[in-house]
């Protein structure tokens, strides 16, 4: 008999989890029912459970794809219909795959949450929360949709930073590329020329420390290479572990000016979804847990499941939201107001569409402050490599 591994809550909102024998998922909701457990995700073991690796499907295309579906089965079209006639008209191979194995997976008596958990890396942490409790609270069209305008607001976002600091990237990287080789293959050709002035003393401060960095470049270029090639391949292994991704997380939110912006488009997604999710109908445990998974940062995503406990056992969800510091104080006293005026549902999304205004302008004004600077800082480079140069030049002159 097959095995299934099972994520569930108790009475008292405990999660926990563990695996079941059964012959079929409907046998296992029975078991989980009878030992009085509340199922989140049960898959099953072996193979059939785990996450089924395709190549990437564009973030655009797959919001697309997913707005058709809520089209489709809001237009009554069956669930299977729809998967199949989407599979058919995409030329998307990748994105064909993933649609015919959702197919077979929910033809085969699987959900569509979980035929869509298998394909995690296509449809995103938030896509498979949403349709899970889309499917639950009987609203599934509504979550597609939502998921869709969100994944579309998000790649409009990025798509737009992107082109704003495609030029500053591209002066960084020249400003730097002109600096290594002005350092590694300019430089040491004035060293002969002022070798007289070094020996007698009187070389200028600034010129000593260029001419000392410029050999120092010389000898260490192609260790650093090396360096820099087998740190950034250590760095990638560890980021995509548990451990690199919550740390890769807290630095998102810790960085100067930008964890800010991080950090408000992650309260703006948890308030967004927790908001669409209670404004349906489902539970605030329930919510809570597929909200903190659409939140797409691990540690807040920590601090809401902390606060999932706190509001299980009677109490209010601010606290705890307030007590791990990261989120914005004027959220949190929102949050606090709505609970007691029960109003909570819709102040949550009051607060996701103020913070996503506010965050996109800090944003674009961050991106068009970011040009000047970068062209202040080659030109202040670059004009301290002239002066180091020119100095040993002008005292020259004036000693004859």
């Amino acid at each position: 008999m097959p095995q299934f591994s099972y994520t569930a809550r108790t009475a008292a909102g405990e999660r926990v989890s563990g695996t079941i024998e059964a012959g079929s998922r409907r046998e296992v909701l029975a078991s989980l029912a009878g030992l009085e457990l509340f199922p989140l995700e049960v898959d099953g073991a072996g193979q059939a459970g785990r996450e089924v690796r395709i190549g990437r499907v564009p973030a655009q295309l797959m919001a697309t794809t997913l707005g058709q579906l809520a089209d489709l089965l809001g237009a009554g079209v069956p669930l299977l219909r729809a998967l199949d006639v989407l599979r058919k008209q995409t030329s998307h191979a990748a994105l064909r795959e993933v649609l015919g194995q959702v197919y077979r997976q929910v033809e085969d008596g699987a959900t569509l949450a979980e035929a869509m958990g298998r394909h995690q890396r296509a449809f995103g942490e938030m896509a498979v929360s949403m349709a899970r409790a889309g499917g639950e609270g009987g609203f599934l069209e509504e979550a597609l949709s939502r998921v869709a305008q969100f994944t579309e607001a998000q790649e409009d976002l990025k798509n737009r930073t992107i082109g704003a600091v495609a030029y500053p990237c591209f002066l960084a990287c020249v400003g730097t590329a002109v600096v290594l080789v002005l350092l590694i293959f300019f430089v040491p050709r004035f060293e002969s020329i002022f070798a007289n002035m070094r020996q007698r003393g009187q070389l200028p401060i600034l010129t000593e420390w260029l001419l000392g960095s410029s050999a120092f470049a010389w000898r260490a270029s192609p260790w650093a290479l090396i360096g820099a090639s087998v740190g950034g391949w250590f760095l990638w292994r560890w980021l995509r572990t548990e451990q690199g991704r919550t740390a890769r997380d807290l630095l998102k939110l810790r960085l100067p000016v930008v964890g800010k912006i991080f950090r408000n488009l992650s309260v703006a997604r948890f308030c967004r979804v927790l908001g669409t999710l209670l404004h349906n109908g489902v539970p605030i445990l329930r919510s809570l847990d597929i909200s903190s998974d659409a939140a797409g940062n691990r540690i807040l995503g920590a601090a809401i499941r902390k606060a999932t406990e706190t509001v299980s056992a009677g109490k209010t969800l601010a606290g705890p939201l307030a007590a791990c510091g990261y989120f914005p104080p004027t959220v949190v006293e929102m949050i606090s107001v709505a609970e007691e005026s029960n109003t909570l549902e819709k102040v949550l999304l009051d607060i996701a569409d103020g913070l996503e205004r506010r965050t996109w302008r800090q944003l674009d004004l961050a991106v068009r402050l970011l040009e000047p600077i970068m062209l202040l800082l080659l030109a202040g480079v670059v004009l301290v490599l002239v002066i180091a140069l020119l100095l040993p030049m002008f005292k020259m002159a004036t000693t004859v």
